[in-house]
């Protein structure tokens, strides 16, 4: 059995990992090899790795991972998880169980785009969610916000220091009067007619087709995806769960203990705020949270 099963092997997952291996825990990370930003070229704002893929990034934190002689990784879905007497079981989709007495669930979330055509074959190159992630890589050109929850609209406030913006409200989420003052003040221009379709070549952008046939030349949209924590885990532990602005993330304290005892969890699952090193910085927390929660044991 190992002390620490960790489920999902992105920043999140490797930062706890890599403090319970330094501990000198016996540590499993399960991977599952489809990380949220894998359709990103490259990941940005994050302290050393500004520009560097997310292929490399994690490629190197495996290495020195498993450098560690308590450490190992296997490349595996779990799909399934029990409490059980004497800690967890995991189900892998291959078929074979491993048991641990604590558990880290790093799995990240699911995307679910507005069902636009043009939108999906564009996400992470010119369909993009964060602008302190991606917008540098855009400035100086017309963006586009396409609203798709509440707060789309504090979204478009913040592009202009990007580029030229329009906010396109879709019909749904018309600003209020605060929210159009500000707008305003930025110099966001509004479109009400909803985005239909996107337009260029993909992954490029030319344009957004408006429902009024009309054509709105932009280079990058941003939108807020829904979103939900991947895999069945969580759900199936129990974990208590919020609701946040894009979606329901998984309810956690300060070092990342979940609702079900001796379940923590960590990165873009655990939170409303999706951003890689807020991702990384909870799983040094969860993993600190589960290797002392042993230690009182």
């Amino acid at each position: 059995m190992h002390d620490v099963i960790v489920i999902g092997g992105s920043f999140a997952g490797h930062a706890a990992a890599l403090q319970l291996a330094r501990a000198r825990q016996d540590v499993l990370l399960i991977d599952a090899g489809a990380p949220r930003n894998r359709f990103a070229d490259a990941a940005h704002g994050f302290l050393c790795q500004d520009g560097r893929a997310p292929h490399a990034i994690l490629r190197e934190a495996a290495c020195q991972l498993l450098a560690y002689p308590t450490a190992e990784m296997v490349q595996a879905e779990a799909v399934g998880a029990e409490k059980t007497a004497g800690g967890f079981v995991v189900r892998l989709a291959n078929g074979t169980d491993r048991r641990a007495r604590r558990l880290v669930l790093a799995t990240g979330v699911t995307d679910t785009l507005p069902d636009l055509p043009g939108m999906a074959e564009r996400w992470g190159a010119t369909v993009l969610h964060c602008p302190y992630c991606h917008g540098y890589e855009v400035r100086d050109r017309p963006l586009g916000i396409i609203a798709n929850h509440p707060m789309s609209a504090h979204q478009a406030a913040l592009i202009p220091d990007w580029g030229p913006a329009t906010f396109f409200t879709q019909g749904l989420y018309e600003p209020d009067a605060e929210q159009a003052a500000l707008l305003a003040r930025r110099h966001v221009a509004i479109e009400r007619s909803p985005v239909v379709a996107l337009l260029g070549d993909a992954p490029g952008l030319a344009g957004v087709r408006l429902a009024d046939g009309r054509v709105v030349a932009v280079e990058a949209v941003f939108t807020a995806p829904r979103t939900q924590p991947t895999g069945p885990i969580a759900s199936l532990l129990g974990c208590a769960m919020d609701e946040g602005p894009s979606g329901p993330f998984v309810t956690v304290d300060a070092w990342g203990a979940t609702s079900v005892a001796g379940v923590y969890a960590a990165g873009d699952a655990s939170s409303p705020m999706h951003n890689a090193t807020l991702a990384a910085a909870s799983g040094v927390l969860a993993g600190i949270g589960a290797h002392q929660s042993l230690m009182r044991a």
